[in-house]
């Protein structure tokens, strides 16, 4: 099944292969995904390709500056015919949602996510609502233009599981990404699986073995970014102003399981956490201002935990 949904992906989306495993990964763990990269890599189509392959109700916010909570989840409007209130329901009801260039919006609106990333249910006035099952957000970011931009509070960086980022592709990938749209020989997307079928994946994920030592290695990849000095890496304790939240613990190990199910296996190995490290911590790390000035990313300090710790 999984390799049904690659394929039908891969019908509009060429290259990108991590993206599209990390959606997955996500959808499997229901979790969220946030997407960095630059312009015109194919972020949003691929998110409505994976919404096409399995027919999910699918909804997209272009955050702009002047967007409000109620654009997101909804209102209570005065029904003037009816003489009553009712509720306008918001896009955030949805199986999978695209918040495009979230980092456009204050923080008063970022945040009107948050529960709904959490905690699957929506308040508006004084009452509260159930989202629909799946629900899944997938945030896109851009890191190169600034300008009428806001950083994402930690808080809301925290709710998401994994953090991806999309590079160009290769000239090969692009000529292929040319040839096709000359000859507009883009295939439709077919839907493959249904609602039940996600269920039942998401039930193998579940199902999936951890061995006890590979859980405490986990744990110790995610101490090891509160407490570097404790596990001989003074060297970058200079780097982190504050390490990885028991959530990246909870979300490295639901991470592992469903790469190691995408991967065709019933257990975890070290490379599924290794590989999956990236992006569960990289959005999690508050680098120091050292860290910055030398020009030291979150993906440098993980590669050296990870190259630190010994796997079982």
């Amino acid at each position: 099944m999984i390799e049904k949904i690659r394929h039908e992906i891969n019908k509009i989306i060429i290259g990108h292969n991590e993206l599209i495993d990390s959606m997955l990964i996500g959808l499997l763990s229901e979790g969220h995904v946030l997407i960095e990269g630059v312009p015109g890599v194919a972020k949003t189509t691929a998110v409505k390709s994976l919404a096409d392959s399995l027919g999910f109700n699918f909804k997209r916010i272009q955050f702009t500056p002047d967007l409000l909570p109620s654009d997101i989840v909804g209102s209570e409007i005065l029904d003037i015919k009816n003489n009553d209130f009712k509720i306008k329901f918001g896009p955030v009801f949805t199986n999978l949602l695209l918040a495009d260039e979230i980092n456009r919006a204050g923080a008063k609106v970022q945040s009107a996510l948050l529960e709904a990333m959490a905690e699957r249910q929506v308040s508006i006035a004084d009452e509260t609502f159930k989202l629909q099952e799946p629900f899944m957000v997938l945030a896109t970011a851009n890191p190169v233009d600034q300008d009428g931009t806001y950083d994402l509070p930690e808080a809301s960086l925290d709710r998401f599981m994994l953090k991806v980022l999309v590079s160009y592709n290769t000239i090969d990938e692009e000529f292929d990404i040319v040839m096709r749209i000359a000859n507009s020989s883009f295939e439709a997307i077919n839907k493959i699986a249904s609602k039940e079928e996600l269920k039942e994946l998401k039930q193998s994920v579940k199902d999936i073995h951890v061995d006890d030592e590979l859980l405490k290695y986990m744990l110790n990849i995610i101490f090891c970014t509160r407490e570097p000095e404790n596990y001989n890496l003074d060297d970058i304790s200079e780097y982190i102003d504050f390490g990885a939240s028991p959530r990246a613990s909870i979300d490295l190990y639901k991470a592992s399981k469903a790469h190691a199910l995408i991967s065709g296996r019933d257990f975890v190995t070290p490379f599924d956490i290794s590989k999956m490290a990236y992006p569960v911590l990289r959005h999690r790390l508050i680098l120091s201002y050292n860290a910055t000035a030398q020009n030291i990313g979150a993906d440098d300090v993980i590669k050296t935990i990870l190259d630190a710790i010994s796997a079982p």
